[in-house]
């Protein structure tokens, strides 16, 4: 009997968790395995899609003729048995379907493209052949290239059976090739021709001296020949076509390192970061899955820590990966891993171009590279034997993913140390409160470094009352005090960090007679002002539109910029501190690939004396002369809906005070706020996170939230706002009918900002402690929104939320 293969198809407009049976051809049957990428009729007609072989058997309950697989599209399996479990239990963690999961696990490249063409049938008249198919060969259909009549046409002809539509699907994973060089002739050939040309061709007797000298059967890039030999491409041609050699391409990897580190030695830890390293390293040793906490001041060491723990786990032939939370961060954490380990170690981050992610990935795959360092998805890297799991800076929200499926980095991760029997280590300075409160009951070892290295002590932090400042000297983004010290440190050839975590030149534009406001034509927010490119932009859905000089809604003239962005900051500093040299790092700075490594780079060589920019300069530089931080505007997160608002503006402005004074000269952070008395901001300029989780705590148990609650978001959107709030109350209305009392139902309500990109959104969270059947309510939920969502309806379920905004 054949083999029958189960198949996950990739359909995006009716998804399901059950794969469908799939006869494999008898010429298929030693190709197709688990984890491998296959095409497969779908459907009516003759549409082909994608899919991924989870099941094989001999057997199945289906009694008619099963459809065969088309193709493979792998000659080894993209999932292995370890990532395939893992996607059951994210598509059941997350409230995603297994399919969505599995692409999300795999790099771009390896995400099948689906083609259309429309060829003619035998039913076509000759007429309609030279009409519509004029080189009588099957054309690209594609709506956006074809024009209405001749769309109309092609349809009605379709109606008529006159035409059929096929869907190639093709793998975009392609490996980088470059030319190779072989001799084609024997050592004694080549000797002769070499004594033939010695006096008349010296860079042919050369070319052939070198071949004499290279395997017949392994061949040599032609770059590493050109070098070698010192002759050029021309020479290499006219060889090539003397039957001297012969080209042929090269796979090689592509190189997402920009350039060589220079290798670095295990440093003298201290007692603090022995006494971690050694209760890692027993973890390691007897395989223990066991989850540690490493709270550590910034500067305390840390990163030599995952260091030191690393070179454990490789010492025992075992692999390690380790999170980072921005591609802002990974340059500088890349070059201190690469530095350590060399070649061993692979990236993964979005800032890669495919083919750099496809080759990392396929390097992993292969057990080529045994070191992962990357930011969220390479949780999801290939790597096997893990023997350590390294999140740092595990407090990070951009460890969350906000699309389908809603994972956290950190859950995964610890899915996989249990999988593997393996330590995972989360670090930060400032934990979340969940892993806080995890560590407090016991869950989680907490490791404590107290202290800074060296026992260098920890930056001196003012706080600067902006409401005194204001009175004083007027409005500006800078009170005496920090210009004071800006100045100070240029004086003395020191280097400063400035942080204000709003991008763009101004915050919005307003009519200062009839008070309008420039807003988002999509999206309920303002627009911001960038003098860089000269256009007001919306930082949700990219709309641009120009400047205006006159109001819109009275025709004044008397238009005004009002709030401050990084852009608006750097060109007043540049007036106030006329000598000082200024970098911007922000997202529109860093746009182009390599910008965050190559302004860090410029930064770290002194070629600026002033590093400004928004929260990604907050974390995980060190840089031995920065011995000034200043904070421009505390403010921007406090006053937000969210109930983490305190603990992200404790949490930011510690990381960001810590990037003073790491090296052997004292540091100071100076931060302005118009709240100087609130906790958040107390307690930041202590350092003290203890009392910050004390209190933030106690404020978390008042208000029923995380990590006392758990939490789930549910949301639906949909152009038309009333159709949007209908469905939200269907919703709620099936919650609370599944729901204990003891569950907390907040909404449906409006979101905080409630239209984006055309779509009004609607919410309601559900806190809860114990509700055995919301599972299955949110499955159900699910499954019926699928339906509505072929008609713009769309419904997300996002469980534990890292904010309700």
């Amino acid at each position: 009997m054949a083999q029958i293969g189960q198949v996950l198809v990739d359909v995006p407009t009716m998804q399901t968790n059950d794969p469908y049976s799939y006869a494999i051809p008898a010429e298929l049957e030693q190709q197709v395995q688990l984890g491998m990428r296959v095409t497969v009729p779908f459907g009516r007609g003759h549409r082909v899609v994608s899919g991924v072989v989870v099941g094989l058997s001999d057997g199945t309950n289906f009694d008619g003729q099963l459809k065969p697989i088309a193709s493979v599209l792998d000659l080894a399996p993209v999932l292995n048995e370890e990532l395939r479990q893992l996607a059951d239990w994210l598509a059941d963690q997350t409230y995603a379907f297994r399919i969505t999961c599995i692409q999300t696990m795999l790099p771009n490249l390896l995400k099948a493209q689906t083609a259309r063409e429309i060829k003619p049938t035998t039913e076509l008249s000759p007429a309609e052949m030279v009409q519509y198919f004029p080189d009588g060969a099957p054309r690209e259909f594609d709506t956006s290239k074809l024009d209405d009549r001749t769309m109309a046409g092609l349809l009605r002809l379709q109606r008529a059976g006159k035409v059929e539509v096929t869907y190639q699907v093709t793998s975009k994973a392609t490996a980088k090739t470059v030319t190779g060089i072989l001799p084609a002739q024997s050592i004694d050939e080549l000797k002769a021709h070499q004594d033939a040309v010695v006096k008349r061709a010296p860079k042919q007797a050369k070319l052939l001296a070198y071949l004499q000298t290279l395997s017949p059967t392994t061949p040599v890039a032609q770059s590493r020949v050109s070098h070698d030999t010192g002759v050029s491409a021309a020479v290499i041609t006219a060889a090539e076509a003397k039957g001297w050699l012969v080209k042929q391409p090269i796979e090689v990897y592509r190189d997402p390192f920009q350039r060589p580190v220079t290798p670095t030695a295990p440093l003298t830890l201290n007692t603090a970061q022995q006494t971690a390293v050694t209760a890692i390293t027993q973890a390691i040793d007897e395989q223990q899955s066991q989850n540690f906490l490493v709270e550590g001041v910034t500067g305390s060491g840390k990163t030599e820590v995952y260091l030191q723990s690393i070179a454990v786990a490789l010492d025992q032939g075992r692999t390690a990966l380790m999170l980072v939370p921005e591609i802002a961060l990974t340059p500088q954490m890349v070059n201190r891993v690469k530095a350590r380990f060399g070649h061993r170690v692979a990236v993964l981050h979005s800032g890669l171009s495919k083919g750099e992610q496809y080759d990392e990935w396929r390097r992993i795959d292969c057990g080529e590279a045994t070191v992962v360092v990357g930011a969220r998805s390479a949780v999801f890297a290939p790597v096997k034997n893990l023997g350590i799991i390294v999140m740092d800076e595990e407090h990070e929200s951009s460890y969350k993913q906000d699309e389908n499926p809603r994972y956290h980095s950190r859950d995964v991760a610890l899915w996989r140390g249990r999988y593997h029997h393996c330590p995972v280590v989360l670090g930060s300075a400032t934990p979340s409160l969940e892993t806080r409160a995890r560590a407090a009951k016991g869950l989680y070892t907490r490791l404590l470094l107290a202290k800074r290295v060296n026992d260098h002590p920890l930056p001196t932090v003012h706080v600067v009352d902006m409401r005194e400042a204001l009175k004083q000297q007027g409005e500006s983004d800078f009170s005496e005090p920090l210009l004071t010290a800006i100045q100070a440190r240029l004086d003395r050839h020191e280097q400063v960090v400035l942080m204000l975590n709003r991008r763009g030149y101004s915050s919005f534009v307003m009519c200062r007679d009839c008070g309008f406001v420039l807003k988002c034509p999509n999206c309920d927010i303002s627009l911001t002002l960038h003098m860089d490119t000269h256009t007001m932009k919306c930082h949700y859905c990219g709309h641009e539109e120009a400047i205006p000089h006159v109001c819109p809604n009275c025709h004044s003239r008397k238009i005004r910029y009002y709030g401050t962005g990084t852009q608006k900051v750097e060109q007043s500093l540049q007036q106030l501190v006329p000598t000082a040299r200024i970098l911007r790092m922000d997202v529109d700075s860093t746009r182009r690939k390599g910008a965050h490594e190559k302004i860090l780079r410029q930064f770290g060589r002194h070629e600026a004396d002033i590093l400004l920019g928004t929260q990604m300069i907050a974390k995980g530089l060190d840089f031995p002369d920065v011995t000034l931080v200043g904070v421009l505007n505390a403010d921007t997160a406090l006053g937000l809906p969210d109930f983490r608002a305190s603990e992200r503006t404790f949490q930011l402005l510690t990381q960001v005070s810590g990037r003073a004074g790491r090296a052997d000269k004292l540091g100071e952070v100076y931060i302005q706020t118009f709240n100087p008395d609130h906790y958040a901001i107390e307690l930041a300029k202590d350092q003290d996170y203890e009392r910050f989780f004390v209190t933030e705590m106690h404020m978390r148990h008042q208000g029923n939230y995380p990590p006392y609650y758990f939490a789930v978001q549910v949301t639906a959107s949909h152009e038309d706002e009333a159709t949007a709030a209908k469905a939200m109350y269907q919703i709620v209305a099936a919650v609370k009918k599944g729901l204990s009392a003891n569950a907390i139902v907040l909404g449906p309500t409006p979101k905080a900002i409630a239209r984006v990109k055309r779509k009004y959104y609607y919410q309601v969270v559900i806190k809860y402690k114990h509700e055995p059947q919301l599972k299955s309510v949110l499955e159900q939920i699910r499954q019926a929104a699928q339906i509505p969502a072929r008609h713009g309806l769309s419904v997300t379920i996002d469980p534990e939320p890292m904010n309700f905004m």
